[in-house]
């Protein structure tokens, strides 16, 4: 059964005496009839200041491009895939074709680094894009970490 909103709220007029202000009861409830009331406080007569409030701040602070701290961010991050005992040579050409799209030439280039060097920057780029191609390079079984570029 679906109930519009405007069914369970209902506002009635209070047995008050005459001239007495703040006389209305609002009444919440199911359909069944089942009814709660409470009385709503007399207006205050008092008069207080308005508030007036803004999402916007009051000053947006200007930072020049040379006060910037360099972040995570903005910090080029290199891929290393490591050598591994496990993975067939073909295997890992394979999967630097696959995941990285490049053509058989680099990818074979790319494998003979790790396998002669024990390691091989396959990728250069931010933070986030470095921690994706690492837990899909997981994926695929081959040993890969992230390092800040120019560390090594």
């Amino acid at each position: 059964m679906v109930v519009h909103p405007a069914s369970l709220v209902r506002v009635h007029r209070a047995h008050t005496p005459r001239g007495h202000l703040g006389g209305l009861v609002t009444t919440m409830g199911k359909m069944s009839g089942t009814h709660t009331a409470a009385r709503t406080p007399a207006p205050s007569t008092r008069a207080e200041p308005a508030v007036l409030m803004s999402a916007a701040p009051a000053e947006s602070p200007v930072v020049a491009r040379e006060d910037q701290a360099v972040t995570a961010v903005n910090v080029p991050w290199n891929v290393v895939v490591w050598d591994d005992p496990v993975n067939l040579m073909s295997y890992v050409v394979y999967v630097f074709r696959a995941h990285f799209g490049y053509p058989p030439a680099k990818a074979r280039t790319l494998m003979l680094e790790v396998h002669e060097r024990g390691r091989s920057i396959v990728f250069t780029g931010s933070l986030e894009e470095a921690e994706a191609h690492v837990s899909a390079l997981h994926g695929y079984g081959l040993w890969a970490t992230y390092e800040k570029a120019g560390e090594n």
